[in-house]
């Protein structure tokens, strides 16, 4: 991951990885984030480039209940019961902690490191978005990268991890990374069946092949088994019955999908329609702009198109998240 930078201006609050990839790649300021004088010069954006944004929200009146995380569930038409939470039924994993330390992953139950507080930087934005738009949609992100080699799946599995660790939110990590998966491996899991075999047999309850981990709140799809016709099954409109099924009736419930590199294979640009964010992973001083704008076309079905830097190894004060609370500070 990156190295965070300081505010020059003692006390204020460090550079986040979007506002460090924005100054790098140009592609715009994160909705929501301050800018300030003393921190990074963003340059103009050109118009072909600007995320299209979502219409923007009603206020709520005046003595009107505040917004809840009821908003993670579809609205029911008048009338309509209650619908019960869909329950993850799948087989149960026990995930090797020593697998994902050798992975260079997030490890749960250790100590807080330099990794775990990037991401959790990372998860406050995304997290932030998806409670506040009011859109259901918000709680699908949609992770991938412009080509290979950038770091997609190493940024979706700790994004998962440290979004688990959240109370009272349950975080499906969905494989939809079908032509190369890698998601079981680096969780050190088996894996058979998945959102493949769901998506090709409609008589397959989708719940039943989400895997149960010993990760306290931490769920997985697999990609499941592969064909020559994974990008119309993608493309079919019983996608959407999927993915509606995996978070009906939950309220914070969000589902991280681990896609193929956006101009590698069609899959990222199919589940861009069925995602309310999208984090597309550069890797510092390789991908190019030319890359990412690519990528952004291709994912523009969704409204609000994030960028992560990955690997930056600059950093302007030269001070690291971990040193805090090590001996001498």
């Amino acid at each position: 991951m990156t190295d965070q930078g300081k505010i020059n201006r003692e006390g204020a609050r460090p550079v986040s990885l979007f506002e460090r990839a924005d100054a790098a790649y140009g592609l715009g300021p994160r909705r929501g984030v301050v800018h300030s004088d003393d921190t990074l010069k963003v340059p103009p954006v050109p118009q072909n480039l600007r995320r299209t944004q979502a219409p923007p929200q009603p206020q709520p009146q005046p003595g009107a209940a505040p917004a809840t995380a009821a908003h993670a569930v579809p609205p029911r038409a008048t009338g309509e019961a209650p619908r019960a939470a869909v329950a993850f039924t799948g087989p149960m994993a026990a995930i090797d902690r020593d697998h994902l330390r050798d992975a260079g992953l997030i490890v749960p139950e250790e100590p807080v490191t330099a990794l775990l507080e990037e991401f959790r930087i990372v998860k406050r934005e995304l997290l932030a978005d998806a409670r506040s738009s009011g859109n259901p949609l918000a709680w699908r992100i949609l992770v991938c990268s412009p080509l290979p080699g950038e770091g997609k799946t190493y940024c979706a599995t700790n994004l998962a991890i440290a979004l688990a660790a959240e109370r009272d939110l349950e975080v499906l990590l969905v494989d939809a990374d079908v032509v190369k998966p890698g998601i079981a491996d680096r969780l050190g899991i088996a894996a058979e069946r998945g959102l493949m075999d769901a998506l090709a047999d409609p008589a397959i309850a989708p719940e039943s092949l989400v895997v149960r981990t010993d990760i306290d709140g931490l769920f997985v799809l697999p990609a499941g088994t592969a064909s020559s016709r994974d990008a119309e099954y993608l493309a079919s409109a019983h996608t959407a019955a999927v993915l509606d099924r995996l978070t009906q009736g939950a309220g914070e419930r969000i589902v991280i999908f681990d896609t193929p590199p956006a101009l590698a294979a069609s899959p990222a640009a199919e589940l861009a329609q069925h995602v309310g964010q999208a984090l597309l992973v550069a890797r510092a001083d390789e991908t190019s702009r030319a890359s990412l704008e690519d990528a952004q076309q291709l994912l523009s079905a969704c409204s609000d198109i994030k960028l992560l830097l990955n690997a930056a190894r600059y950093n302007t004060s030269g001070r690291r998240f971990g040193s805090y609370g090590t001996k001498g500070n």
